[in-house]
């Protein structure tokens, strides 16, 4: 199974940051893609078992949230939409001198052969737009 982690510090406070990435909607103003909350979670909205339809026009993947740990983890797991067998995300928040550190963990395994590096490749690109995109919406 490939996986690859970006780490990266966002100049907000921990609670701010982590809430952007758990409240997957709230980075719609800055990615190319949409979050589309389909079905709620058990404790909030938001909450574990929260599914998001994640693409444009209704077409793209549903992941789900799998686990939070308040103010310092993050997982979800997408559940539809793509060929994979697993494909597990994992985003961690530490205090950071400058903000907060957050750690951006993507594991997936291909339905098909492809090889680690390729998929690795792939995650790096998947993972980087969020990161990006949080850094703007707190510099807003």
């Amino acid at each position: 199974m490939a996986s690859t982690t970006i780490d990266t510090v966002i100049p907000a406070p921990r609670d701010v940051v982590y809430k952007l990435f758990t409240e997957r909607d709230s980075l719609n103003g800055y990615l190319p893609i949409r979050f589309t909350l389909r079905r709620p979670g058990a404790e909030s909205p938001s909450g574990v078992g929260a599914r998001y339809l994640v693409g444009l026009g209704g077409i793209g993947i549903t992941e789900e949230t799998t686990e939070l740990v308040p103010g310092e983890r993050m997982e979800y797991k997408i559940v539809k939409g793509v060929p994979v067998k697993r494909h597990v995300g994992t985003i961690t928040f530490a205090d950071a001198p400058e903000g907060t550190l957050v750690s951006y963990r993507m594991e997936s395994e291909p339905k098909f052969p492809v090889p680690d590096r390729l998929t690795e490749i792939a995650l790096r690109g998947l993972i980087a737009p969020f990161l990006s995109a949080a850094r703007k919406a707190v510099a807003k």
